[in-house]
């Protein structure tokens, strides 16, 4: 069947994942002799299942090297903001750490790889770090967000806090000063 007739019918495959909120965004694929033609993102499929769909700002990282690590980043309220993050390049460990007190999952950690050649993409509710590190050289991430920048907004938690036990599969080799001195969870919530 010709790409141009199921284009309408690909579909965004979405499951929720063990940290309430946090979803698993697949491409459904549909291929010929062409390649392939599959929906990244669509609206109304994530409002069909409560999922913010508001794309304020569209962000891009590349990092040379391997471990290097960045967050666990969040934004606090007025500028709460939502994450979807896709690997374009390379491999990364993709992690979001569920920080809302009211949540069942608090201070429960999802992890999970995502590469390139998968074109699978996390989606981090509001109310969650999210935070990632690299598995090759050259790895270049893109991530959507449903509020602006508010540097005065802009919070984390360290990557290594006991309090979440994050299982990173590679050690973390090159992390910014700001990543490394964010206050532990305990600290911060007091």
């Amino acid at each position: 069947m010709p790409l141009d007739a199921v284009a309408d019918v690909a579909r965004m495959i979405i499951t929720e994942c063990a940290v309430s909120g946090v979803h698993l965004l697949e491409l459904e694929r549909r291929a010929d002799e062409r390649g392939y033609f599959a929906r990244m993102w669509c609206e109304q499929e994530l409002q069909r299942r409560s999922l913010q769909s508001r794309v304020a700002q569209v962000n891009v990282q590349f990092s040379p090297t391997p471990g290097t690590l960045r967050g666990l980043h969040y934004q606090e309220a007025p500028f709460r903001e939502t994450k979807t993050v896709r690997c374009n390049r390379g491999r990364i460990f993709d992690v979001a750490v569920d920080l809302r007190a009211e949540s069942p999952t608090f201070r429960q950690w999802f992890g999970l790889e995502l590469a390139a050649a998968d074109g699978r993409m996390l989606y981090v509710p509001e109310g969650c770090a999210h935070g990632y590190i690299t598995l090759e050289a050259d790895t270049e991430v893109m991530y959507l967000t449903s509020e602006f920048y508010a540097p005065g907004s802009a919070r984390g938690v360290r990557f290594d806090d006991p309090a979440f036990d994050i299982q990173w599969p590679i050690p973390a080799l090159l992390v910014s000063d700001a990543d490394r001195t964010w206050p532990l969870f305990e600290e911060s919530s007091r």
